[in-house]
């Protein structure tokens, strides 16, 4: 199973009103486990920054000026995350970004990529319903060290949010692993019943001897009978 966790760092917060990506990270796991390969990549929005905006993520459009454009890394991301299920925190938002920025170089939607998108947020709100569920609240209730979080940024947010969703899903996945042990039992008992009630005994010297007297014995009534 091959999980990709993705964050993003824009301009503003609206696409519609022109808003660009800045900041791509995605971080990959298979079977639950890290696998230390990540995507990441800084972009030119060819657009100011909305002072809001910096302030949350301390990017500049001085740093963003001899960044590629997102027409140069698209495929790429693509590629990243083909076929995986993408995992992200307020997925609408980052979706809402990617498609709006895919569209712009006619390209197919992030979904026409990726075999599925979870937004961890919504999972938070149902699990945690009236609480505060942004990551840095997630992490304090898991217990995560998002101490270097002191400003967002895509890739430690990836990083983090990798973690929470492991804490997040750890129990589901305890429960998955016990069906499993349980399957996997009931199908040895299964199959050992079976192999029990399909054992073949063979012929006593006895038995053969009595079934060969038996078919001579056929072979003379069917020539009496012609």
């Amino acid at each position: 199973m091959r999980q990709i966790f993705l964050d993003t760092e824009t301009t503003g917060l609206y696409p519609a009103q022109g808003h660009r990506i800045i900041e791509i990270a995605a971080v990959e796991m298979i079977n639950r486990r890290p696998t230390n390969n990540h995507y990441h990549v800084y972009l030119n929005p060819e657009r100011e920054i909305d002072p809001a905006a910096q302030e949350v993520h301390g990017i500049t459009l001085e740093f963003l000026q001899d960044k590629p454009l997102f027409e140069a890394v698209a495929q790429d991301l693509i590629a990243f995350i083909s076929e995986a299920e993408v995992i992200i925190h307020n997925a609408p938002f980052d979706v809402g970004f990617l498609n709006s920025e895919l569209g712009r170089i006619g390209l197919q939607p992030i979904e026409t990529a990726c075999s599925k998108i979870t937004d961890t947020l919504k999972m938070a709100k149902d699990s945690r319903p009236g609480q505060r569920n942004n990551l840095n609240a997630l992490c304090s209730h898991f217990g995560i060290d998002n101490s270097k979080r002191t400003l967002h940024g895509a890739l430690l947010d990836a990083e983090l949010l990798a973690e929470v969703y492991m804490a997040m899903t750890r129990g589901q996945d305890s429960l998955m692993m016990d069906l499993a042990q349980t399957q996997l039992v009931e199908m040895q008992q299964t199959a050992s019943k079976t192999e029990r009630l399909l054992k073949v005994l063979k012929a006593t010297d006895t038995e053969l001897a009595e079934h060969a007297e038996y078919v001579k014995s056929l072979a003379k009534a069917g020539a009496k009978a012609w």
